[in-house]
């Protein structure tokens, strides 16, 4: 079986319900997360964490220093597991991911986190360029509402067409349940 690493993407405290940015489903993929951080530490893998943070305090969300650019208490790591800092949506630009994951000979991620159209997306998509073999975890990853042109469309929506996306050619997407069975 090939060495697997858990990548815990921006589950920040911006994405919560009091935060700046809340996600539709943020809690319930927090917990499923953290199902899974429980199950890669008892195993003894690795597990990585993202955290992003805007280089400017005109930013949305993330600012520097804030709280909401925290890691969100259900999974914080621990002082072994690597907090890898990114300022752009691909986890892999201009930061030590890949080195950290090349290090450790991962050939496997198993990504979670947030959000599911962006960073989530982005990082499957590189790591997949990269030639790591990606399995997202679907109910462990949270969303929001989008417009475009005039059309609303609602959380459920973007995350089932990103889901939808990286099944095509990208990843395997499963469920909390199905990866934590296979295991």
């Amino acid at each position: 079986m090939a060495k697997q690493a858990l990548i815990v993407v921006d589950i920040q405290n911006d994405y919560f319900p009091q935060g700046k940015w809340p996600l539709a489903g943020a809690d319930a993929a927090a917990d499923n997360a953290a199902r899974l951080i429980a199950a890669f530490r008892e195993a003894g893998d690795d597990v990585v964490h993202i955290r992003h943070e805007f280089t400017s305090e005109e930013a949305p969300f993330f600012t520097p220093g804030s709280d909401g650019a925290k890691l969100h208490p259900k999974v914080l790591n621990r002082a072994d597991e690597p907090v890898v800092l990114k300022h752009f949506v691909n986890s892999f630009r201009e930061t030590n991911l890949k080195s950290i994951l090349d290090d450790k000979g991962i050939e496997e991620l198993v990504v979670v986190g947030s959000m599911s159209h962006m960073c989530v997306d982005g990082i499957t998509r590189a790591a997949n360029d990269f030639g790591y073999s990606v399995k997202v975890i679907h109910d462990a990853c949270a969303s929001r509402d989008l417009e475009f042109d005039g059309v609303k469309v609602p959380a459920a929506h973007v995350h089932a067409a990103f889901m939808a996306a990286l099944a095509f050619a990208y990843a395997s997407v499963i469920s909390t349940d199905e990866f934590l069975g296979s295991r």
